[in-house]
């Protein structure tokens, strides 16, 4: 399989969550998402911390090799995290600090774009630490990518508008999706990309006939929160 730019996919990304945020107004920004308890300014507000840390972890190289990849990296985050409620919990006061929400898109659209630039300036072959792992750069960007795809796709249950995430970000996810997988595990055939990243993640639940063609693979599911 050919190779994913990284760095194409993570600018593919961000530029798709811009692409939903930009030009709502406050009443937009109130609008609710699948991530229970946060509204589409709540869940901004946490993917621009993930461009923020991009932005520190790529200007603080790290010596190899690396102790986790984009995939086993996700294994530290199962889906009943107990720290999620608080995390949940902080985001939303830190959302309501600010005057408008529309002033959580400014600061999206500024920081977004440099963390892009800084990844796609960023030695191919070397190295950073972010909490708490040593990745190489490529699988790094690509864990922004797939959690900011997982995210887009959270913000828009009551945007019927919003465009779709881009088809190299969703790769990139439905690939770390599939590598959280065991080998033989096969997709259920009703399932497109958009379904497997919602059920995989917990969004949607299984329905019988999916646990049906997943057999004991079912047991894996959510793979991550």
């Amino acid at each position: 399989m050919t190779a994913i730019p990284q760095a194409e996919a993570l600018a593919q990304a961000y530029d798709g969550i811009t692409a939903v945020v930009d030009g709502l107004d406050d009443a937009g920004l109130q609008r609710p998402t699948r991530c229970r308890g946060w509204l589409v300014a709540d869940l901004l507000l946490h993917v621009l911390g993930d461009a923020q840390r991009a932005l520190v972890t790529l200007a603080s190289p790290a010596s190899g090799p690396a102790d986790s990849d984009d995939v086993s990296y996700w294994r530290d985050f199962p889906a009943d995290g107990a720290d999620a409620a608080q995390h949940a919990w902080w985001v939303r006061r830190s959302a309501a600090a600010f005057d408008r929400p529309t002033g959580i898109v400014r600061l999206w659209t500024e920081t977004a774009p440099a963390a892009v630039r800084a990844g796609a300036s960023a030695d191919p072959e070397g190295y950073v630490s972010t909490q708490g792992h040593v990745l190489r750069v490529p699988d790094f960007l690509a864990t922004l990518t797939t959690e900011a795809v997982v995210h887009h796709l959270d913000l828009t249950p009551d945007l019927p508008d919003a465009p779709p995430p881009g088809p190299l970000a969703v790769r990139v996810a439905v690939a770390t999706m599939d590598g959280l997988l065991s080998d033989d595990t096969v997709r259920p055939t009703a399932w497109d990309d958009h379904d497997f990243l919602l059920k995989a993640t917990g969004r949607l639940p299984l329905t019988d006939r999916d646990r049906l063609e997943l057999g004991e693979s079912a047991g894996w599911f959510p793979l991550l929160g």
